[in-house]
């Protein structure tokens, strides 16, 4: 299995949006690294539900249910989805601050390449993050 961290603005697609709907087609990417990162997605993964922009904090726990796909929301054809299924809230949230002054988490893209969308978590930062989220995954 192989860890991720998915971003999304509040306004467009939230936490709350996503546990009332249950799942969504994880669409709309068309950064080429954050594209290839779905791409390595495969089902089962489990991918972290960032909020971006104000709240800049990690809210939830989503599972890849769907196999990497064309976006139909993509004219050109170049990018693709996948499915996320919701699992869990955090507890705790964990802010982008908390993650920048964790030594053991300065390393993770969402620190070095804030504008990615879409990216892999190590094992070990998930369990940190996971910890301090006070979710057991």
């Amino acid at each position: 299995m192989n860890y991720w961290l998915v971003k999304s603005e509040p306004g467009c697609w939230s936490w709350q949006m996503q546990t009332d709907k249950g799942h969504t087609d994880w669409d709309g990417v068309r950064n080429y690294q954050a594209s290839n990162n779905l791409k390595a997605m495969a089902i089962g993964d489990l991918a972290f539900f960032y909020h971006s922009v104000v709240e800049k904090r990690i809210v939830g726990i989503v599972k890849v249910t769907g196999p990497y796909v064309p976006d139909p929301t993509d004219e050109t054809g170049r990018f693709g989805m996948v499915r996320m299924d919701t699992v869990a809230p955090l507890v705790s949230p964990v802010t982008l601050e908390q993650i920048k002054h964790d030594p053991r988490l300065c390393d993770l893209p969402l620190v070095r390449q804030s504008r990615l969308s879409v990216m892999p978590i190590p094992k070990h930062a998930w369990d940190v993050i996971c910890a301090l989220g006070q979710v057991q995954m």
